[in-house]
């Protein structure tokens, strides 16, 4: 029997699957409007996620987008050749990451937004920023990035701001949506700058144009258009300097939100980032014009990481002191682009970063899952209020500690090897600069333990706070953050085979 031979479109999989479960839920809800069946919702949206993440892992064990023994490099080009969308190692590979951080969101929801009028609407406003995510995994032109993007920032808002009874979550989600616009504004003006340049915005198109000199004339155009995509996908990944939105969007909005916000959302982000700055403007060809932006992002990934993490240093509010932790860790991220010197010498630095987005999907989703818990506990929001939480949670509470070691790269951590991928990759590329970002690497992670360990020892070495009643067991909350850390350890046998994924991964793209 021949097997069966499905269009190219098909293997947008993952993120079909995505829409097609938000669109789902828009019906169900539609059914009976005045009466919300929470099971019901919350369960579609957890098998819509995970059948995503299957389609996803089914697709890279079966080798879709992986280059051909006979040299092809076998991706599926959609929409055209070289098509709006392509599905490579790349795309799902952080298919991936936006699945499986949205199906533990899904299931902690249901226990955090139990009491929330529009319980059906918030699901479906992460089932569409998810479906956003993914596609922005897959695109290929600078029209269907920006399109991917606004579809995955239009329901943040929303989810940002939708306790609309709490000052502090409206509050949040206003000052995100102003930033949100702003950088989306900079971001269509840069490519309209880069369109105006190279006369494309199909990305292997603009390389074309690049690479034979016909921009040239219009250095100083494109020159300013990349720094304006630069600003973009700054925003998009809360670097410095257009970091200052996350504290109070990640603050206000409910925990399983900034988790989701903080590690899907990071990471779909950057995989727009590597797909642009590796395919449209290959740094070889920009060069004789003056444009270096891997310079750019050596002192965005010092400067982010550094700012991050000494302000999380100083929080006494928890929540707060997770979002500086994520726009640390952004700065340990651009690594991958900072370190970018062309095809030949940039897989290991590139690789490492999905590494080490992979990872922090994991624990840092589950960091901010043990907040929504103890938030649906009715635990205050400083150290001080959690301490001696071991006592009566203490399953939750060594997650946490899994959590907390993993991202400040304590051995044997997933975040231990990430951290020291990213180490290696920096040290290989052998310059100057990239050995000050090493440098870094290591005195912001040092500088972490600090704050990560402040907490640690909150929950296990602090006496309890008075008066404090038993604390409940939500089987949602509970389970995601279990199987967040369970992963986070899990990571550690199975890094090899991580690591071949993403180096396959940034090896073809790169090429």
């Amino acid at each position: 029997m021949e097997p069966i031979a499905l269009p190219d479109w098909a293997a947008l999989g993952p993120a079909l699957v995505l829409a097609v479960t938000a669109l789902l839920l828009f019906v169900v809800d539609a059914v009976n409007p005045r009466k919300t069946n929470r099971p019901l919702i919350a369960g579609t949206a957890t098998v819509g996620s995970l059948a995503a993440l299957a389609v996803a892992v089914w697709y890279l064990l079966a080798g879709v987008g992986t280059p051909t023994g006979e040299g092809g490099r076998g991706e599926f080009h959609i929409f055209g050749d070289p098509g709006q969308f392509v599905i490579d190692e790349m795309a799902l590979f952080f298919m991936v990451v936006v699945a499986v951080v949205t199906a533990m969101v899904a299931v902690a929801s249901y226990d955090y937004m139990h009491d929330h009028a529009y319980f059906a609407s918030y699901y479906s406003l992460v089932l569409l920023a998810a479906t956003g995510m993914a596609t922005m995994a897959a695109a290929n032109s600078l029209v269907t990035i920006f399109i991917a993007l606004e579809l995955a920032s239009l329901p943040s808002y929303a989810l940002v701001a939708i306790l609309k009874d709490n000052r502090g979550s409206v509050e949040g989600g206003l000052k995100y949506f102003l930033v949100g616009a702003l950088s989306s504004a900079v971001m269509v003006y840069g490519i309209s700058l880069v369109y105006g340049a190279t006369g494309h915005l199909q990305l292997e198109a603009i390389a074309e144009v690049i690479a034979a000199g016909d921009a040239e004339p219009y250095s100083g155009l494109l020159g300013l258009g990349v720094l304006m995509l630069i600003g973009g996908f700054a925003f998009k990944t809360a670097s410095v300097p257009f970091h200052f939105w996350a504290p109070e969007a990640y603050e206000g909005a409910p925990a399983p939100v900034a988790a989701f916000l903080s590690s899907a959302s990071k990471a779909a982000g950057f995989v727009i980032a590597f797909r642009v700055f590796t395919t449209a403007l290959p740094i070889g060809d920009l060069a004789p014009m003056g444009i270096d932006w891997a310079t750019v992002f050596v002192v965005l990934a010092i400067v982010t990481m550094t700012v991050g993490n000494f302000a999380a240093a100083v929080q006494e509010n928890v929540k707060r002191m997770l979002a500086y932790s994520s726009i640390g860790h952004a700065g340990y991220a651009l690594i991958g682009l900072a370190g970018f010197v062309g095809p030949g010498g940039s897989e290991l630095v590139m690789s490492a970063a999905m590494m080490h987005l992979l990872v922090y999907g994991f624990m840092n989703t589950g960091a901010f899952l043990f907040v929504g818990l103890a938030e649906y506990w009715g635990v205050g929001r400083t150290f001080e209020d959690y301490n001696g939480l071991a006592t009566q949670a203490p399953i939750a509470c060594s997650a946490l500690a899994v959590f907390m070691f993993s991202l400040a790269g304590i051995p044997p951590f997933g975040g231990f090897w990430s951290k020291y991928f990213l180490f290696t990759g920096a040290l290989s590329v052998g310059s100057t600069a990239m050995i000050a970002v090493a440098a870094a690497l290591v005195v912001n992670s040092a500088l972490s333990l600090y704050y990560y360990s402040r907490l640690v020892k909150a929950v296990w070495i602090e006496d309890p706070v008075p008066g404090r009643e038993g604390l409940s067991q939500p089987v949602g909350l509970y389970a995601a953050i279990v199987f967040a850390a369970v992963m986070t350890v899990a990571v550690l046998p199975g890094f090899g085979p991580i690591a071949d994924a993403a180096t396959s991964a940034a090896t073809a793209l790169i090429a």
